[in-house]
């Protein structure tokens, strides 16, 4: 086992970016530091700073859609790979819960679950399962035939139905999927299923813990908050609700909670 943890260590070691770590990498030192290492800092407009340019340094027009190139980038999200590295175990289970798993959302472009997945596998994690929920129905021979890339043949599960915000429901993915984990797993939590009343009820059960489990399990949680915000309110419309302020705050506390938040685009 001491042979094992030597080799782990090296391989750890591979993935440091910069001599100095990632503070090296952001001389400013504008990161902020969590329970899975080093994290991008929370700022609005809670996605890549290039859309507020939009191409061409205008504002938008109430309803207009942001045609940024950038809407979609991961580009602003930092990962310390090299602290996660040594927080894996022999035994470590890798997962991903994908609560809005709609692989052909964005058409014939790169679906940004799918980007987010090779940037983990660039750094030597390969999930073993993918649990996708989506609501809306799709033909399971397009989902594996078409949409999904082959490498995840193994490892995914396509589950086309709902979540639930109920807890303790068996469609809350939180407790019928998370609570089975255990801290030495290394877990991953995207959600975004464009409906407020199910999905700020999601976070907020992550926030408040009640059995004080999700902050030990939980090393990574995306979310795309609707809130009210001028470039991005041609695509969320009516889906919108609160403030920047509070989506901040909620993003904050998720973090101080012990569970890496970050923005989704």
């Amino acid at each position: 086992q001491g042979g094992g943890g030597a080799l782990q260590s090296l391989i750890c070691d591979s993935l440091r970016l910069h001599p100095d770590g990632m503070q090296g990498i952001f001389p400013s030192k504008q990161l902020a530091f969590t329970s899975s290492g080093y994290v991008e800092p929370l700022l609005p407009p809670m996605r890549s700073h290039k859309i507020c340019d939009n191409g061409h340094n205008l504002e938008l027009s109430p309803g207009e859609k942001n045609t940024s190139p950038h809407l979609m980038s991961l580009d602003y999200l930092v990962h310390d790979f090299e602290f996660m590295c040594r927080k894996l175990k022999p035994t470590s289970r890798l997962v991903l819960l994908d609560m809005g798993a709609s692989l052909d959302f964005h058409g014939t472009a790169v679906t940004p679950i799918v980007t987010l997945l090779k940037q983990y596998e660039k750094f030597g994690f390969v999930f073993d399962h993918i649990y996708g929920f989506e609501i809306t129905k799709k033909d399971p021979n397009v989902i594996y035939k078409t949409s999904l890339p082959e490498e995840y043949i193994p490892s995914y599960h396509w589950i086309n139905v709902g979540v639930s915000s109920k807890e303790g429901d068996k469609l809350n993915p939180l407790h019928s999927i998370i609570k089975k984990l255990n801290e030495d797993d290394f877990v991953v939590v995207k959600l975004d299923i464009d409906t407020s009343s199910i999905e700020v009820p999601l976070a907020r059960e992550l926030l408040e813990d009640k059995d004080g489990v999700y902050s030990k399990i939980i090393d990574q949680f995306y979310f795309e908050h609707h809130v009210h915000l001028g470039e991005l309110a041609g695509h969320w419309r009516s889906s919108m609700d609160g403030t920047v302020g509070e989506s901040l705050e909620l993003f904050s506390n998720l973090r101080k909670k012990g569970i890496p938040a970050h923005f989704w685009p």
